[in-house]
Order: C-alpha cells, then sequence, then structure tokens
C-alpha cells in the first residue's frame, strides 16, 4: 500500500526528539504505514526509535488530540478509523479558509511569486503516478506557500492542526487516482493568480477542495477496512 521510503521513518539524533517522533507517527498515520484500526504499543514504539516511553506518550496524547489515534480504555491506543464526517467537516472549514486566501493572493500577486509557483508545478508534473508519497509533500508546499504570499500563515497552522482525517483521504486518492488531476487543479490556480483574477482563484481552490467530494466515497468502497461506518 505504502511506497513511501522507510528511511523517512528514522530520528535524527542531532534534534529534538519528542517533536520528530510526533512528526513521525503522524506522517506514517497520514500515509497508512500506520493502517487505520491497527493497535499500537508504546513499549514496542520506544523500542523501534530507542526511546523512553515519555516521548511516546506525549506524541500518542497530541494524535489522540487530532483524532489519528484513540485510547480504549483496558484494550491500548488505536489508530482511528477515518471519519467520512469528520472529512467532510474539515473540508469545509479549508474551503472556506484557502478560498479567501488565494483571492487575496491574486489581488497582490508579484511575477516573483507566480514563477515559484510554476516552478512547483513543474516539480509537480516531473512526478509519475506511483510517486504519491513525494506527491503530498509537495502538495503541502503548494498550498503553505499560498497561505504565506497571502499573509495568513498562522490560518495554515490553524488547517494543519485539523486537516489529519482528510489527509489521509487525500493520500489514498493518490494511490487511486491520477497525480495529473491534481496537477491541473493546481494549474488552474495558479494561472488565475498569474491573471490576477481573484474570483478566479477562489473558484478553482474550490473545486480542488471539492474533489474529495467524489473520490471520498470510492474510496471508502476500495477500502471499507479503514473506515468508522458508525458515521452512517
Amino acid at each position: 500500500m505504502n511506497d513511501a521510503p522507510r528511511t523517512v521513518w528514522t530520528l535524527d539524533q542531532s534534534a529534538p526528539l519528542g517533536p520528530q517522533l510526533y512528526r513521525i507517527l503522524r506522517q506514517r498515520i497520514i500515509s497508512v504505514d500506520l493502517a487505520p484500526g491497527s493497535r499500537l504499543s508504546e513499549a514496542e514504539i520506544a523500542a523501534t526509535y530507542e526511546l523512553s516511553r515519555q516521548p511516546v506518550r506525549e506524541a500518542f496524547i497530541k494524535l489522540a488530540e487530532e483524532g489519528l489515534l484513540e485510547v480504549r480504555p483496558q484494550r491500548g491506543t488505536f489508530v482511528r478509523k477515518i471519519s467520512p464526517a469528520a472529512v467532510m467537516d474539515v473540508r469545509f472549514v479549508r474551503e472556506a479558509i484557502e478560498a479567501d486566501i488565494v483571492r487575496l493572493v491574486a489581488e497582490q500577486a508579484h511575477d516573483a511569486l507566480v514563477r515559484e509557483l510554476e516552478a512547483q508545478l513543474r516539480e509537480q508534473e516531473r512526478l509519475t503516478d506511483t510517486e504519491s508519497s513525494r506527491f503530498i509533500p509537495l502538495d503541502e508546499r503548494f498550498h503553505r506557500t499560498l497561505a504565506e504570499a497571502a499573509g495568513k500563515a498562522y490560518a495554515w497552522k490553524v488547517i494543519e492542526q485539523v486537516k489529519g482525517q482528510m489527509d489521509r483521504v487525500r493520500y489514498l486518492s493518490t494511490l487511486h487516482f491520477p497525480k495529473r488531476d491534481l496537477v491541473a487543479q493546481h494549474t488552474d490556480i495558479v494561472r488565475a493568480i498569474a491573471r490576477r483574477d481573484p474570483e478566479a482563484a477562489a473558484s478553482a481552490m474550490r473545486g480542488h477542495l471539492r474533489k474529495i467530494l467524489t473520490d471520498l466515497p470510492a474510496i471508502a468502497a476500495a477500502r471499507p477496512d479503514f473506515f468508522d461506518n458508525t458515521d452512517d
């Protein structure tokens, strides 16, 4: 399922280890390397990364607060299954924020920003449809660049804190659907920004983020074991 290189999951001993462990576990959950519904052991994670159990416990708490882990008393800690309702809620929030972000970007766009976005598009285009693990960071960079260009870096941090459930569906969508569709949507956004057309940029962003409305049912049907059916 996961084509990410395992070197991604190693710790840099020269940097603080606790925050790294949290980011690694989060990315492993997002990329379904740690599958929805699977049980996690503090002791096993600590042994794998040669850490004490305290930073593992702290990472588990943060991930549970984000809705990515679930602590079941007397049973253990599990990767939470994907909640379609939570995904739809986050999509709604992202659309509202990011449509306004690109509207602002288009109103004040400068040539240097357009060149940067076009360079990012070329980098995305060079990846094949099988390189989903490499596309996701490029997609994150694209959206973060737009937020920072609009002077809304804090808004992007807010999105990052709540979008874990949606990110898992986005990752799965890159496995099930052609990457070129996402790149084409990014291209529409950049072209509208380059034309200094705020309404077209906002419309393109809304269309991009609404793609999940059609992707989600197809992915849930393909991998029902990954989804929380109690939403139904």
